[in-house]
């Protein structure tokens, strides 16, 4: 039995590095070679990083130590520490910030209280998606957002030439970029990081009231100013740390040497968030995908939506209202051990192509093989039974909500 279950996992994590040796080819800069170094490169090599390129950065895809499938679950079970240094962190600042970075996203960015954040989209004129981020109101005066990597040159020439403008119209806005030379960013992901990242607070409750999606400056590992927000890409309980590349090896050694933290690579990464039901942008999102298509709708905020006052507005609020033609739904693979449907892959209801998978993987925490996809609009609602072509055979699959693993975020209790 032992024998049996050893040799599933292996295989499951076969499939698992498979996977993402296809997401790594898709997200590799062309300019070939490792990619640029973050300041934990030689500390991920010397802990038996399996290194390579991501986004341009040259990051761990695993360790030495653990399989991609043993760090999915250790992630899942206690927690882990991942490096994501390669995304873009900025800095907006002046009375206008707010607005300014309005101008150009789908969120109520004046609308937030200090210390809070949203996800949300870049749009384009004609609705798309041009990247998703994260955007932290530390004051009415400042914001600090994150964004991918992948987009990172995108990214900083929407926000500068959003600054530009509002500057050449008089407002008060300014802008500055973080370089990873400079400034850090870990990401400790996993149900019990909050009680070892407590170890190492100067004031150990401090955490308690970081809920979901709020920011805060705290001393960490006898580091000071260091920006810690209760976020993440797994579906967990979890934290970004933003630190001076000057200290983020300390603290992650601190963090490791706190007791019951593992080092984890991007491999896992993807795994986790496929299951959380994320998407990943450049296969599940694109410029060509609207917030309604990608099942975000949520992310134009309700005072958005009424001062339509953003790019890609008119089509966005007249999908809104009207529907769309295609829509973004997870499934769940049906039958006795079916092979893996990755991105690519294309989806049929009776006899008839209605769709294409954009992301896909085993999933070490129920099992199954999951996927997402898109699909016409009439085949989205959950038990409707589809099926997936994967190497010229035909597999039964279902619509499942997503997430496919119930989330676990910290959230403010309900009064």
């Amino acid at each position: 039995m032992m024998f049996k279950l050893s040799s599933r996992l292996q295989s499951h994590n076969r499939t698992l590095s498979f996977g993402w040796q296809r997401l790594r080819h898709a997200s590799s800069s062309s300019s070939g070679g490792e990619g640029e170094r973050t300041a934990l490169y030689d500390f991920h090599v010397r802990k038996s990083g399996k290194i390579v390129n991501f986004g341009g950065y040259a990051l761990p895809v695993q360790y030495a130590d653990q399989s991609i499938i043993a760090s999915h679950n250790y992630t899942r079970r206690v927690g882990s520490i991942f490096d994501v240094s390669h995304m873009l962190q900025t800095y907006v600042r002046g009375s206008d910030a707010a607005a300014c970075l309005e101008s150009i996203s789908t969120a109520d960015i004046l609308g937030m209280l200090p210390g809070a954040g949203s996800l949300t989209v870049f749009t384009n004129e004609q609705g798309g998606i041009l990247d998703d981020l994260i955007v932290n109101k530390v004051s009415d005066k400042e914001l600090y957002v994150v964004s991918n990597a992948a987009m990172k040159q995108q990214d900083a020439d929407i926000m500068s030439s959003a600054v530009s403008f509002f500057k050449s119209q008089g407002k008060d806005v300014s802008i500055e970029f973080l370089s990873p030379v400079d400034q850090s960013l870990i990401a400790v992901q996993g149900p019990q990081v909050a009680q070892e990242l407590a170890k190492l607070l100067s004031q150990p409750k401090s955490l308690d009231q970081l809920y979901f999606m709020r920011s805060g400056i705290f001393e960490l590992a006898g580091i000071k100013n260091v920006r810690i927000t209760r976020c993440g890409y797994t579906g967990e309980d979890g934290f970004e740390i933003s630190v001076p590349s000057t200290k983020v090896e300390s603290l992650t050694e601190a963090l490791l040497a706190a007791g019951q933290l593992k080092l984890a690579g991007l491999g896992a990464r993807d795994s986790l968030r496929l299951e959380a039901g994320l998407c990943l942008y450049g296969s599940d999102i694109d410029a060509k995908t609207t917030p309604v298509e990608a099942a975000l709708a949520w992310l134009v905020a309700k005072r958005r939506r009424s001062t339509g006052d953003f790019p890609g507005a008119q089509l966005i609020l007249q999908q809104l209202k009207e529907g769309v033609q295609r829509r973004r739904i997870g499934l769940q693979m049906l039958g006795a051990k079916p092979p893996p449907a990755r991105a690519g892959v294309t989806i049929y209801s009776g006899g008839k192509q209605v769709g294409q998978l954009t992301s896909g993987c085993p999933s070490p925490t129920t099992g199954r093989n999951i996927a997402m996809g898109y699909v016409a609009e009439q085949l989205k609602a959950p038990g409707t039974q589809l099926e997936l072509k994967v190497r010229d055979k035909f597999y039964e699959a279902e619509v499942t909500k997503m997430p496919f693993v119930k989330a676990n975020y910290y959230t403010k209790p309900k009064q």
